[in-house]
């Protein structure tokens, strides 16, 4: 192997050409000029570094999967992080992190995120694929709650989690089969997953309706099988598929049920599925509304690998829902409800947020509505990668990973040149993802 001279150069090398993307994406939106409109208690009217500085600032780190302030350091005298994302004065590690800490004891500046998230999503068009059920469609509309592992930490709010790790416990809401975050909740650890629940499903459906007119379905675990939850679903005219909480109840009791309103199929010897549902009614303001208990029991005999068991072995789950399809249709449709923890995955690992910089709840709770911001301009520009097939990624997909988004388009190394009064990025004319990323500056600008 030859040996390679490192050498210092006074040429701009970009490692980060995506962040010109990310920057026409910000200028579609109004964060900037709302956030300096904005005056927050103990600063300044005209701070050296504005809040909409500040903000772009963030966004462009956590866009490179970067969460800790200190990384802002290394794009203080950075010429192509100012440009591409529009930012007069790139804030220090510790005016960063006050601000944040100042912008956290107001609710103005999460507002201000979560509108102009929404917005910018609608502004751009972007593509919400819906699920069928009887060929009818609906908008897939996903609630759940993921543990924030923060051991060995003692940030505020930090308590044990159900999943046996302390950390916090935040609420998040995705729409669509491509995975947009409607709306998040930062909330503590050891706090149960249908606390406040019933409100955040109200503001959820209005974020919604913001973005579409197509029938609604929500989708809730059994942690959240709650008759509150139901009552704001059905006022709403929102469709929905919970899992319900067994509690005590028997599985033998849910055998009788099933032999007596399921219809059957055996699988394979040893081994019957009963699918069926039964009507159920629930009160509402003096009205009395159908739903449907839809239930799907196992009855085991003989073991898969033949094993012939001396006391048979039973199973159930059950479900909620207003949906007027076929038992195993609901259940398929609950089940497609599992890939929201790729969605959580991708805001905890790829954009850096799982352990939290903060050691403040409410700056913690103001830095995951930031993530979420960033979650959605990558998620545009992924959606966006897809229309056409000039990636070199030739497998076929219907959804662009974060991660994707982050190594191959927003990591992209070029060379800035200021020549003839322009700003010019040059790319190697060999790089594969060339024509995919000028076609995505251009989408976007």
């Amino acid at each position: 192997m030859k040996k390679l001279v490192i050498e210092a150069t006074k040429e701009r090398i970009v490692a980060q050409s995506g962040l010109a993307i990310v920057g026409n994406l910000l200028n579609l939106t109004n964060l900037a000029s709302r956030l300096n409109a904005y005056r927050l208690p103990d600063i300044s009217r005209n701070p050296v570094c504005s809040n909409g500085d500040v903000a772009k600032s963030y966004i462009g780190l956590l866009c490179q999967g970067k969460s800790d302030y200190d990384n802002i350091e290394t794009f203080r005298d950075d010429a192509f992080f100012a440009l591409a994302l529009d930012i007069q004065r790139v804030p220090s590690s510790p005016t960063l992190r006050q601000r944040l800490d100042q912008a956290a004891l107001v609710e103005k500046w999460k507002t201000i995120l979560h509108e102009e998230s929404l917005d910018l999503i609608r502004h751009t068009n972007a593509e919400i694929s819906p699920v069928y059920a009887k060929d009818k469609p609906y908008i897939p509309v996903d609630l759940d709650v993921s543990p924030f592992d923060n051991s060995k930490t003692k940030k505020e709010g930090v308590e044990r989690t159900y999943k046996g790790c302390d950390g916090y416990a935040p609420m998040f809401a995705y729409m669509g089969q491509e995975g947009y975050c409607l709306h998040v909740e930062m909330r503590k650890g050891s706090v149960h997953c249908q606390k406040g629940t019933p409100n955040f499903i109200q503001e959820t459906i209005q974020s919604a309706r913001k973005l579409t007119d197509q029938p609604l379905l929500f989708r809730l675990d059994s942690g959240n099988d709650s008759r509150d939850n139901l009552i704001i679903l059905l006022e709403n005219h929102a469709s929905f598929i919970i899992k319900r909480n067994p509690r005590k109840e028997k599985a033998e009791d849910w055998l009788y049920i099933a032999r007596k309103y399921g219809i059957c199929c055996e699988e394979r010897e040893g081994k019957k599925v009963y699918l069926g549902s039964i009507p159920e009614t629930i009160q509402i303001k003096d009205q009395e509304r159908s739903i449907r208990k839809v239930f799907k029991v196992t009855e085991r005999t003989i073991s898969r690998d033949g094993q012939i068991f001396l006391i048979p072995e039973y199973e159930f789950e059950t479900y909620w829902t207003d949906l007027e399809v076929p038992p195993h249709v609901v259940i398929s449709l609950y089940h497609n409800h599992g890939t929201c923890e790729q969605f959580h995955s991708e805001i905890k690992s790829e954009l850096d947020l799982e352990r939290l910089p903060s050691g403040k709840y409410e700056t913690n709770g103001l830095v995951l509505h930031f993530g979420v911001f960033a979650y959605n301009l990558l998620r545009l520009i992924g959606q966006e990668s897809l229309k056409k097939q000039d990636t070199p990624l030739k497998k076929k997909t219907t959804r662009r990973r974060i991660r994707t988004v982050i190594q191959n388009m927003i990591t992209l190394a070029s060379k800035l040149v200021f020549r003839g009064r322009q700003w010019k990025l040059k790319v190697a004319e060999t790089n594969k993802w060339l024509p995919v990323f000028t076609r995505l500056y251009q989408a976007f600008y």
